[in-house]
């Protein structure tokens, strides 16, 4: 993990850290799993605003969540943005299958 993406991640309020008498940026050790649970929703597609939102209710790796006020709402939201993605990209399939006789 770079000290640049660890950086962003504490700029968009997704992990903290304080700093040292030497003025490096020093991280506990729940940032490590903070850092992999953030990884994996964005993998997921999340955005960093999104991710914010649910990751104080997230635990454990993969991670599960606790259904916090209002997260089954947001995850919920972000499940129908991607259906409707996922359906435009599969016309955009189709059409362009089509223009190639396939």
């Amino acid at each position: 993990m770079s000290a640049r993406l660890l950086r962003y991640y504490g700029e968009q309020g997704l992990i903290d850290a304080r700093r040292g008498a030497n003025g490096y940026r020093e991280y506990g050790e729940d940032a490590v799993l903070t850092v992999r649970q953030v990884r994996k929703l964005l993998d997921a597609g999340l955005s960093t605003e999104v991710i914010r939102a649910v990751l104080p209710c997230a635990r454990g790796e993969a991670p599960a969540f606790d259904m916090c006020v209002d997260i089954e709402e947001i995850l919920g939201r972000e499940l129908m943005v991607t259906e409707v993605r996922i359906d435009e990209l599969e016309r955009s399939r189709d059409a362009l299958a089509g223009f190639l006789g396939k």
